[in-house]
């Protein structure tokens, strides 16, 4: 049986619909102390994975993000030559800067981020070939 109610959270009035839940009634959450987990009945789609498309896998030359951020400052241009263990790019997330090293020696080829993207754990940066 639902049930409404007027709330007042810091301040500000909320109506809510509450669903009592009695005896034999499904459960969304176990018994206290009980792993038993009622199994699904349909399986919900993620309405996330339909907006968010793939991210590209990264190839043998691909210089990629190690966590999610905002790219601070791309170190390097197109056709300039790298060392191994050279700054790449900055990424700053949390306030915090953590600089991106070059795995390999070699040519960047391609940038596929600027100053100011965001960007994702495992996003490419850079390609060096």
């Amino acid at each position: 049986m639902q049930r409404k109610f007027k709330i007042n959270v810091d301040g500000r009035p909320y109506t809510v619909t509450v669903e009592e839940i009695t005896e034999g009634s499904s459960l969304i959450f176990p018994e206290p102390g009980s792993m038993n987990i009622p199994e699904p009945t349909a399986a919900t789609p993620n309405p996330d994975a339909a907006s968010t498309p793939a991210m590209p896998a990264a190839g043998p030359g691909d210089e990629v993000s190690p966590l999610a951020g905002v790219v601070q400052t791309v170190l390097v241009k197109v056709g300039q030559d790298v060392n191994e263990g050279d700054k790449l790019v900055a990424v700053e997330a949390m306030k915090m800067v953590t600089h991106v090293f070059s795995h390999r020696a070699g040519k960047v080829t391609a940038i596929a981020v600027k100053d100011g993207d965001a960007v994702d754990v495992g996003q490419v940066l850079l390609t060096i070939g």
